[in-house]
């Protein structure tokens, strides 16, 4: 197709999405929603995926050109993925972009809420921020500190992680509820 010749090219692409697949599989984790109150809603996916790729922007801040360079790309694989599940959802084209820049404006609003959180290693502080954006509008919504703890030591192990282990995109994130 001729639309494939404007397309970036990429040595990365195996890469790419073997690591986005093993992101969006950890997202997913049942336990995730049974036991630690992520919403099974798209808007709880959409919180937990982002909570997830927070995560992995985290570790790979400090690798290699290579490693960064994967990170970037997953950013834009994981907008691809959100642009198509709007339309999938049924949103006109005319609304997409409007739609696509509030979710670029979400999520790196909590890019930076829950990295200042993370940094400090306060879980009170991200079980906050989680709360606030995971149960927006609740009347008591639920304390996210399981979830919250469940990241701090996620973050724990991915930042023991091997570069090699990034630059070939098998960085695995820890399975909740281990």
């Amino acid at each position: 197709m001729i639309f494939g010749l404007f397309k970036k090219k990429s040595g990365n692409i195996a890469i790419v999405e073997r690591q986005y697949a093993l992101l969006t599989a950890a997202a997913r984790q049942p336990f995730l929603y049974t036991d630690l109150d992520v919403p099974d809603t798209v808007m709880g996916r959409f919180e937990m995926l982002s909570a997830i790729l927070i995560l992995y922007f985290r570790r790979t801040r400090t690798s290699a050109r290579a490693g960064q360079e994967i990170a970037q790309e997953i950013v834009d694989a994981f907008f691809e993925d959100v642009d198509h599940s709007i339309r999938e959802l049924g949103v006109g084209d005319v609304s997409v972009p409007k739609k696509m820049k509030k979710f670029a404006g979400m999520f790196y609003g909590r890019l930076e809420s829950y990295a200042a959180a993370l940094e400090e290693r306060d879980g009170g502080a991200l079980a906050a921020a989680l709360r606030r954006n995971f149960h927006s509008g609740a009347d008591e919504p639920p304390s996210m500190q399981g979830l919250a703890s469940y990241l701090l030591a996620a973050e724990a192990v991915l930042s023991e992680a091997p570069e090699e282990i990034v630059e070939t995109g098998q960085l695995r994130i820890p399975p909740a509820g281990a």
